[in-house]
């Protein structure tokens, strides 16, 4: 005899997993475009998919140079915040590409600065690591994402 509790809990499970495919509707849209998506671009699309690595360096970046401020680098956080706002309104091809330019152009501008050897062992050195380790992988994978992928209004050829 089976237990109407499992039977139940069973039909909860089932109810809650469709609830969360209608909350997170992006999920089909990200299937769709994943399987369009060519092999080796596949990793990459997924990494830039992701809201995340722009709200990240954003961060990262507002965390090094607001204290002291220093005008020129906090322009890069609002630009970065606007690549993640486009990236979760389904525009991940051009907020791969704006992601991508602008974080070459901060690994550019963090390149200019030398700092003793010593000094890349603390905490600000530690942070500036991981922003420049940030800015290449953003620039890498969003350089391919925004070179290889089509865009939805695009025919294919």
């Amino acid at each position: 005899m089976s237990d109407p509790t499992d039977n139940a809990v069973g039909e909860a499970k089932v109810g809650l997993l469709q609830n969360v495919k209608k909350w997170g509707g992006k999920q089909s849209a990200s299937s769709n475009r994943a399987s369009r998506s060519q092999p080796q671009t596949r990793g990459a699309h997924e990494y830039q998919e992701s809201p995340l690595p722009p709200t990240l360096l954003a961060t990262l970046v507002a965390a090094q140079h607001l204290r002291p401020p220093q005008v020129v680098p906090l322009l890069f956080p609002p630009v970065l915040l606007f690549s993640t706002y486009l990236n979760l309104n389904n525009f991940v091809v051009d907020s791969a590409g704006i992601s991508a330019a602008w974080s070459g152009l901060y690994l550019i501008m963090a390149r200019r600065r030398k700092q003793p050897f010593t000094a890349r062992w603390g905490v600000r050195g530690v942070v500036r690591g991981a922003t420049m380790s940030l800015c290449l992988a953003n620039l890498a994978s969003g350089g391919i994402v925004y070179a290889l992928e089509r865009r939805k209004g695009e025919e294919e050829a």
